[in-house]
C-alpha cells in the first residue's frame, strides 16, 4: 500500500494562493487527497476565484461553505472553469480535490476576505422596514400602515458571527380591537386580524374625533359579514347611545359615496370583518377622495369647490366604475359631482410597456373559480423579457404557464401549480405569454391568494454584457457573439503594456471573469536576464530609462558581444536595451596559449603549423 499525496492545510490569512496538489513528485503515491480549509475573520466570507484548472479523468474537486460542522456544498468539477467565483456564506470554506491517477491534474485558485452581511429583513404584512446597514452594527427599523399596530421589536441590529445575523424576529402589524383616535384628519380602521377572519364573541369600539370646527367622511372598501349577527354600526357621536348613521342590520348595501357626520366625532361598533378610512373636512369643502390600489392628482388638495380630481391605478391594476375625473360642485352643499372609481387587476391583456405588473385577477382579493386568462408581454425586436415571479401562491389544482413567444404554441418556459417562493424566468424571444387556469371545482379564500409578476425589458441574455475599448490599446473576441465561454483579449499599442488581466472569460452566470485592464505607458526596460557563466552590475535597483547593466565572465570564459547594456527611449515603441544580451564562452587551453603569445607579440605562424592537424572544430573555434 502506497500513502497518498500529503496535502492538508489550515489557511487563516486574508487572501493568499492554493495550488492543489501541491507542486511535488506524485509518481510514488497511488492517491491524491488534499484537504484545504481557510478560515477569516469572524464577520468576513471567503471569495475564491479559478486561476486555472487542468483535470485528469476522475478527478475530484469540492468546494463546500463550513458552518456549524454542516458543510454546504458551492461548487465541484462539473461546472469549474478558469474565472469562477465562488463565495460562501460563513467565514470558512473547504476545498477538497482527490485522484485516484498517478498523474493527477491540478487547480490553482486564489483566495480573499471579503465583509459578510445579514440577509435583508422581511418586510411586515401592512407594514415596512428600512435599513442603516446590513453589515454589523447596522439596524433595520420597522413601521405598520394606519389602523395597524407593531407586535415585537421596532428595532434590530445586525449581529456579528460567522455568518451574521439579526438581533431578534421580524415583528409583524397586527390590527388593533378598538381604540381612541384625536385630531385624526386621514386614517384607516380594520377589524382584528384582518384579512384573516375575526374572532368569534368579539365587540370593538372606535371613537373617531376630528379637529376642532371640522367633520369626518367614512368610506368604505370592504365589509363582509360572515354571520346573520354580527353588526357593524357607526353613529353620529361620541358614545354609544349617539345617533346612528349606518346600521348592517337595518341596510342591505353599502353607500358607495359613504358616510357624512354632522359633528367632529364618530363611533363605531364593529363585530365584523371590515376596513374602512376616515377623512375630516371642514365646511365648504369636499370630503378627500379614495382610489384603493391607485393615485390621484388634483388642482386643489383643500378640496375645495372647483377642486378636480385625476385617477390612476397602481401597476398591475385597471381603472373601472366610476370617472377617471371627478369634481366638486355646490358651493351650498358641496358634492363630487361622480363617485371615485375603482383599481381592479383584471384577467387577460396585451401590453407593450417595457416594464410593469401582471397580478392574479382581483389581487389581493381571491381570485374566482373557473377562470381562463392570457396575457401577452411584447418588448422591442432586440431585447428580451426578465420576469421577476415574487408571490405564487394559487391552488394546486390551478395553473400558472409561461410561453416563450407571442401564442400559445410557443416553446413552454415554465408552468406552476402550488405555492413557489420568488424565482426568475428569462425568455429567448420579445414576447412572452402567461396563462392562468383556476380549477372550476375548487373555491380559494383569503387574503394574498395569487400571483404577482413584474416584467423587465433587458438585454439579450444568452451573452455576456459589451466590453468598452480601451485607451491606447484594442481588443478581439474568440467568438462574434459574446456566449458564454467567449474570451476577450486586450492588447496594447507599442510602448505600452496591459494593468490588470489581459484575458476576460465569459462565465456560466453571463457575468465577466474580471475587471476591465488598462494600458499604462512602459517608464523602465524589462529585466533582459542573466548570462550563463557570468555575473553583472547594476547601475540601480529599478531598469529606468539611462540606468546600465554590465556583464563580466567568469575566468575561464570569455565575452561574445558587448558588455555593457543601456537601457534608453525609443520614441513611441517605448524604452529599450541598446544591445543584445552579449555570451560567455568556454576558452580552451590550447587558445588561451595563443592568445598570451600574441599578447606577447611572438609569430603566430610558428604554431599554426602543428595546429593544422587538430580537427576541424577546433580550427573552427580558433
Amino acid at each position: 500500500m502506497q500513502s497518498p499525496v500529503p496535502c492538508q492545510l489550515n489557511l487563516t490569512g486574508p487572501e493568499g494562493y492554493i495550488e492543489a496538489p501541491p507542486h511535488t513528485n506524485s509518481a510514488f503515491y497511488s492517491t491524491t487527497d488534499c484537504n484545504y480549509i481557510v478560515t477569516v475573520y469572524t464577520g468576513y466570507g471567503v471569495e475564491v476565484q479559478v486561476m486555472n484548472v487542468n483535470l485528469s479523468e476522475g478527478d475530484k474537486v469540492v468546494f463546500e461553505d463550513v458552518l456549524n460542522s454542516e458543510n454546504t456544498v458551492l461548487a465541484n468539477e462539473s461546472i469549474l472553469m478558469r474565472g469562477l467565483v465562488v463565495r460562501s456564506h460563513s467565514n470558512q470554506i473547504s476545498i477538497r480535490f482527490h485522484s485516484i491517477n498517478p498523474q493527477a491534474g491540478a487547480v490553482l485558485v486564489r483566495y480573499q476576505a471579503f465583509v459578510l452581511s445579514c440577509v435583508f429583513p422581511k418586510q411586515p404584512l401592512y407594514g415596512d422596514v428600512s435599513v442603516s446597514s446590513l453589515h454589523s452594527g447596522g439596524q433595520a427599523f420597522f413601521s405598520c400602515l394606519t389602523g395597524y399596530k407593531l407586535q415585537g421589536s421596532s428595532v434590530l441590529t445586525c449581529r456579528n458571527s460567522s455568518t451574521p445575523y439579526w438581533s431578534g424576529k421580524e415583528p409583524k402589524c397586527l390590527a388593533a380591537c378598538g381604540g381612541l383616535v384625536r385630531n385624526i384628519t386621514v386614517g384607516r380602521i380594520v377589524s382584528p386580524g384582518f384579512p384573516s377572519n375575526y374572532s368569534n364573541n368579539l365587540t370593538c369600539h372606535w371613537l373617531l374625533e376630528a379637529p376642532e370646527g371640522q367633520r369626518l367622511h367614512i368610506h368604505f372598501e370592504k365589509v363582509a359579514l360572515a354571520e346573520d349577527d354580527d353588526r357593524l354600526l357607526i353613529k353620529n357621536g361620541n358614545s354609544i347611545n349617539a345617533a346612528v348613521l349606518y346600521d348592517s342590520y337595518e341596510v342591505e348595501y353599502l353607500p358607495n359615496e359613504g358616510l357624512l357626520s354632522t359633528s367632529r366625532q364618530l363611533f363605531i361598533e364593529l363585530t365584523t370583518d371590515a376596513t374602512g378610512t376616515s377623512t375630516a373636512f371642514a365646511a365648504g369643502h369636499c370630503y378627500e377622495p379614495f382610489v384603493k390600489y391607485g393615485n390621484m392628482t388634483s388642482t386643489d388638495n383643500t378640496w375645495s369647490v372647483g377642486a378636480v380630481v385625476e385617477f390612476a391605478c397602481d401597476p398591475g391594476y385597471t381603472l373601472e366604475q366610476g370617472s377617471v375625473t371627478i369634481e366638486c360642485m355646490d358651493p351650498n352643499n358641496p358634492q363630487w359631482n361622480e363617485t371615485e372609481p375603482a383599481c381592479r387587476a383584471v384577467c387577460s391583456g396585451e401590453i407593450t410597456d417595457s416594464a410593469g405588473v401582471v397580478l392574479s385577477p382581483n389581487w389581493p382579493e381571491s381570485y374566482d373559480k373557473g377562470q381562463d386568462c392570457i396575457w401577452g408581454i411584447h418588448v422591442e425586436e432586440d431585447k428580451r423579457i426578465m420576469l421577476d415571479i415574487q408571490v405564487l401562491n394559487i391552488g394546486k389544482n390551478d395553473l400558472l404557464t409561461f410561453y416563450d413567444g407571442d401564442d400559445l404554441t410557443a416553446k413552454l418556459l415554465g408552468q406552476y401549480g402550488g405555492s413557489k417562493s420568488r424565482f426568475k424566468l428569462y425568455t429567448s424571444t420579445a414576447d412572452v405569454t402567461i396563462q392562468f387556469q383556476s380549477d372550476p371545482a375548487t373555491n380559494v379564500y383569503g387574503y394574498g391568494n395569487g400571483f404577482v409578476v413584474h416584467f423587465f425589458e433587458v438585454a439579450r441574455n444568452d451573452t455576456c454584457p459589451e466590453l468598452p475599448e480601451i485607451s491606447n490599446g484594442w481588443k478581439s473576441t474568440s467568438h462574434p457573439e459574446l456566449v458564454q465561454g467567449t474570451v476577450v483579449t486586450y492588447q496594447c499599442y507599442p510602448g505600452y503594456q496591459v494593468v490588470g488581466s489581459e484575458l476576460l472569460m465569459c462565465q456560466w452566470d453571463l457575468t465577466w471573469s474580471g475587471d476591465l485592464p488598462s494600458c499604462e505607458r512602459v517608464v523602465s526596460c524589462a529585466d533582459p536576464g542573466k548570462v550563463e557563466h557570468s555575473r553583472r552590475v547594476l547601475s540601480g535597483t529599478h531598469f529606468t530609462i539611462g540606468s546600465t547593466i554590465q556583464y563580466i565572465c567568469d575566468k575561464g570564459f570569455t565575452l561574445s558581444g558587448n558588455s555593457l547594456l543601456t537601457c534608453f527611449s525609443r520614441g513611441s515603441s517605448g524604452p529599450r536595451w541598446s544591445q543584445k544580451l552579449p555570451r560567455c564562452l568556454y576558452e580552451s587551453t590550447s587558445l588561451s596559449f595563443i592568445r598570451k603569445l600574441c599578447l606577447m607579440g611572438l609569430y603566430v605562424n610558428i604554431v599554426l603549423v602543428p595546429l593544422l592537424m587538430r580537427p576541424y572544430s577546433f580550427i573552427n573555434k580558433l
